[in-house]
């Protein structure tokens, strides 16, 4: 193992799935790379006509400096996310699309040998309609994946 990828999302429970990935790509002798998705955030700005009676799109224009913005805060987070493990040789990317297609996507082109990704305690009756980030990566990918569990606190 020469390359670990760990996928991140904004959320304070990412930092257990960084550290343990981290740890784990340590122990490896592997580079590392956090990689955070924007799931298409310029859909928002599309200026759509009126279509099936609602005309929220043309009445409400959307400030293109908030999409800025989104991709400015988003960076920060991952910028600084990197730098706490206080490893110069922690990349980070930051990328925008369908979150299991770009995670996979970044994965071969840096050449990964594992991912590391983070799992929420979502209920069965969701996972059934909706699926999870990490289970549409684990029925695609080629390379082995390490799931952290992360669970609310109740």
């Amino acid at each position: 193992m020469k390359k670990v990828l760990i996928g991140v999302d904004y959320n304070p429970r990412s930092e257990k799935v960084i550290k343990e990935g981290y740890a784990l790509a340590k122990k490896l002798g592997a580079e590392v790379c956090l990689i955070h998705v924007l799931a298409d955030v310029n859909y928002y700005g599309v200026n759509y006509p009126t279509f099936m009676g609602y005309e929220g799109y043309n009445e409400m224009q959307v400030d293109l400096n908030v999409i800025s913005e989104l991709r400015e805060v988003a960076k920060k987070f991952l910028e600084k996310a990197a730098e706490h493990l206080g490893d110069p040789g922690v990349s980070a990317h930051l990328a925008e699309g369908p979150t299991s297609s770009v995670i996979l996507e970044y994965a071969r082109n840096w050449n990964a040998d594992m991912l590391v990704l983070g799992t929420h305690s979502h209920s069965v009756l969701e996972k059934v309609l909706m699926g999870t980030t990490a289970s549409h990566i684990l029925e695609r990918t080629k390379i082995p994946v390490y799931m952290i569990p992360i669970k609310d606190k109740k």
